[in-house]
């Protein structure tokens, strides 16, 4: 069996190994692999391994051989799951695995803005502290997380998780989904509507799924109606958010801050309004990419295709 990995490189930089593939078959991984190479570098494989690499129809019907697409990530809208059904080719993805590893970067990115560690950091070794007539400064306000409100929209694994570690804050949690259902024995939670949810959250995390009902949800008219003082947070797909929407909201002080580690188009074009807004945390795409959460996905890829060969596939998102 021959198996193809399109773009290996983010998952495993050099830190982890492939070889628990090698059991099933020949491997070869490409860093990563540019759209004029995609065909050739397929050729001949069984099997087909991406994260980010899009595998559309035409390529889809190009490969006769292929037998099975692996994701190596949750989110699969870059693989035409239909057109891989139509063929009886199984899309497997990777669910799950990197739920504590994002909830501990919305937490991070909370703490920074409640504390503003890495600016007093900056303060300090410019020499301000030296310079200071007094033992102790503050050049940023320091925010107390207790009794303080956080809102999810979406209230999967990862919002979940994040409830844990706010409850153990003592923040009051409360969210929005599309069921509205279940979490009776959670303490300190309430399911509001998204409309009450804008009005009392303090932290509004973003943690819904892509989906035509969500794509551009967090725009003009939800940001108007957040707290002058909350901060949004998204980890979860860039579209749900319009960035021109959130630059404005930023830069006319219309919300306090926003932290994001998604971007429309990654790498960002130069010209996103985001990246010259205020008040603003970003990371590059990584609240998935602890070597912990890594491991787990390749781990759970060995996994997928283990069940494959044995006749029984799992986590097919497009039976």
């Amino acid at each position: 069996m021959k198996i193809v990995i399109l773009d290996g490189f983010a998952a495993n930089p050099g830190d982890l190994s492939w070889k628990g593939l090698e059991r099933f078959g020949e491997v070869i991984c490409y860093p990563r692999t540019a759209r004029e190479e995609l065909l050739k570098r397929c050729e001949g494989a069984q099997v087909l391994l991406t994260n980010k690499t899009v595998l559309d129809r035409e390529t889809i019907g190009s490969l006769p051989q292929l037998e099975m697409i692996g994701v190596l990530a949750t989110g699969y809208n870059i693989v035409d799951i239909g057109a891989a059904k139509e063929r009886g080719i199984p899309v497997c993805n990777v669910p799950a695995y990197s739920t504590d590893s994002v909830a501990q970067l919305i937490f991070a990115f909370i703490l920074q803005h409640a504390n503003h560690v890495y600016e007093h950091t900056r303060s300090v070794q410019q020499g301000d502290w030296v310079r200071s007539q007094d033992f102790s400064y503050m050049i940023a306000p320091q925010t107390e997380l207790a009794d303080k409100t956080i809102g999810f929209v979406g209230f999967g694994h990862v919002a979940q998780k994040t409830a844990d570690i706010a409850a153990a804050f003592g923040m009051r949690v409360i969210a929005h989904s599309r069921t509205m259902k279940g979490q009776e024995d959670r303490k300190n939670f309430r399911w509001v509507s998204l409309e009450e949810l804008c009005a009392q959250a303090d932290y509004i995390s973003v943690n819904c799924p892509l989906t035509p009902q969500t794509q551009g949800l967090v725009n003009r008219d939800f940001l108007a109606r957040m707290k002058p003082s909350a901060m949004l947070i998204n980890t979860s797909r860039c579209p749900v958010i319009e960035e021109q929407d959130l630059a404005d909201a930023l830069n006319h002080g219309i919300i306090a801050a926003a932290a994001v580690d998604v971007l429309s188009t990654e790498p960002p074009k130069a010209n996103n309004p985001l990246l010259s807004a205020r008040n603003i945390y970003f990371t590059p795409h990584v609240g998935w990419a602890t070597k912990e959460a890594r491991t787990r996905l390749l781990r759970i890829t060995e996994e997928n295709l283990e069940a494959f060969v044995k006749g029984s596939p799992q986590n097919i998102v497009n039976r």
